[in-house]
């Protein structure tokens, strides 16, 4: 998962979100949610295997600075979800887990809550979480006017970030998503320069995230005088929303071919890096493991986010959560251990 919910029609209402929000959630549970036959790439990159790494395991540091934050370790939990009530079973197991570890947060749309404020208690996590980076999160489609409906501005965004006492705003990029989401949002022209419009109005960092298939360089390039603070390549080869869209309206894939499209997540880190070298870089999609966050890494990602994997434990518990993420933790230190690489820094050839 990578985005929670984009943005979709304006006449379903409030409630019509909300139901919506909670079908995501059963669809991403569903194995075929997931790529088919698209990996993240990350598979063939390759990772040292030093038989002396010179290294103790307890010594190799983990420790980095985003947006202006420190984590104990370059991972976020990855957007998921938000208003309604079993989404703030969610996010509240989420937010504990993510202050004990020491780690950051991004949340799920907060469309819902700008539309119904009741909804705002599902994404209201400070109270557990007091500590963590914590990154709100809108649809760029909800800053383009449409027939039905004005655009958000500045104030909206504003309003998503203070409101749940976030550090940063994301705004997720989701075209296929909403070509294939019924009424979904599908009038992107003049998006890039809304968005160039928009950022520099805002007081607080912006990430410009994809939510699963991919960042490109061209996408990049278009916005490289926005101001965005981060991107979060978001690549091809975990969940697929465009399937996630089709299981949630047809019970099944119907346009399998559509679903694989997106630039693989190994691909986008390495077009990012290339199209914008001085901005940092989320790696997401389909990391699994934390060899894949060591290999991300070495491409020059910043921090990791991870969200698929922690829904059925975030279901469960806030322990089982910490759990999922520290058993992640331990294999990106062994990974990074066993290459000779005894830091975060390191790992990103700095």
């Amino acid at each position: 998962m990578s985005n929670g919910v984009g943005g979709s029609r304006q006449q379903a209402g409030t409630a019509g979100i909300q139901e919506r929000k909670l079908r995501h959630i059963e669809a991403c549970l569903r194995p075929e949610s997931q790529y088919a036959g698209v990996t993240t790439g990350l598979e063939w990159v390759a990772w040292p295997y030093r038989a002396l790494p010179g290294l103790n395991l307890d010594d190799v540091e983990l420790q980095t600075t985003f947006l202006g934050r420190t984590l104990a370790a370059p991972v976020l939990i990855g957007a998921m979800t938000g208003g309604a009530e079993r989404a703030a079973h969610i996010n509240r197991n989420l937010a504990v887990a993510a202050q004990r570890l020491g780690v950051g947060m991004m949340l799920g749309s907060q469309r819902v809550m700008l539309e119904n404020p009741a909804a705002a208690a599902s994404f209201e996590v400070r109270g557990v979480a007091p500590d963590i980076l914590l990154i709100g999160n809108l649809g760029a489609a909800q800053f383009l006017p449409t027939r039905s409906r004005g655009a958000y501005g500045p104030a909206e965004a504003a309003r998503a970030v203070q409101a749940v006492g976030a550090d940063a705003l994301a705004i997720h990029v989701n075209p296929l998503q909403e070509a294939l989401q019924a009424g979904g949002d599908t009038d992107w022209a003049g998006m890039a320069a809304r968005l160039t419009e928009l950022v520099p109005q805002l007081g607080f960092p912006v990430v410009l995230k994809e939510v699963g298939h991919g960042l490109d360089a061209a996408t990049l390039q278009a916005v490289s005088g926005a101001g965005f603070a981060a991107f979060d390549v978001a690549g091809a080869g975990g969940t697929s929303w465009a399937r996630v869209e089709q299981l949630v309206h047809h019970g099944r894939v119907i346009a399998p071919d559509l679903c694989e499209l997106g630039v693989p997540t190994a691909q986008a880190i390495r077009e990012a890096k290339q199209a914008a070298p001085h901005t940092p870089l989320i790696a997401s999609g389909g990391i699994r493991t934390g060899l894949d966050a060591a290999r991300a890494l070495s491409l020059g990602a910043t921090a990791v986010a991870v969200a698929r994997p922690l829904l059925e434990p975030a279901l469960d518990s806030a322990d089982a959560v910490e759990a999922w993420l520290r058993q992640f933790i331990y294999e990106l230190r062994v990974a990074l251990f066993v290459g000779g690489v005894g830091s975060v820094g390191a790992a990103r050839g700095e």
